[in-house]
């Protein structure tokens, strides 16, 4: 057994993460994905095989055990690694956004360049 402030195996923070929010459905765990390991974190991707819905989590090993935070989404788990490291979005980016949708400009780019 691993002491309390030391590595975990996989297999330990996995059963954390056993059965989808959604439906349910058990989880195998050899399909998580480990996508990034930092000290005693690990951001994990996990794919229902039943509902094809997805969880990233984040799994620790602290002082007080091992723990897990996950979010449910629909990105894969090649689309976490695109976006983990990337800029974050500003309340300016949202608002700039929305004054190019509310005047139609960004839409009529994105249909032009669509064609």
């Amino acid at each position: 057994m691993n002491p309390p402030n030391g590595p975990y195996t996989q297999g330990e923070g996995i059963k954390l993460i056993s059965y989808c929010p959604l439906c349910n459905t058990q989880y195998n765990p050899l399909a998580a994905r480990v996508l990034d390991e930092r000290e005693d974190a690990h951001l994990v991707h996990i794919k229902c095989k039943s509902c094809n819905s997805s969880i990233v989590a984040l799994v620790l090993n602290g002082a007080i055990g091992i723990s897990s935070v996950g979010l449910v989404t629909d990105l894969t788990s090649d689309d976490v690694l695109k976006f983990k490291d990337a800029e974050e979005v500003t309340s300016n980016d949202v608002l700039d956004l929305h004054s190019e949708l509310s005047n139609n400009q960004l839409l009529g780019y994105i249909l032009k360049t669509v064609k």
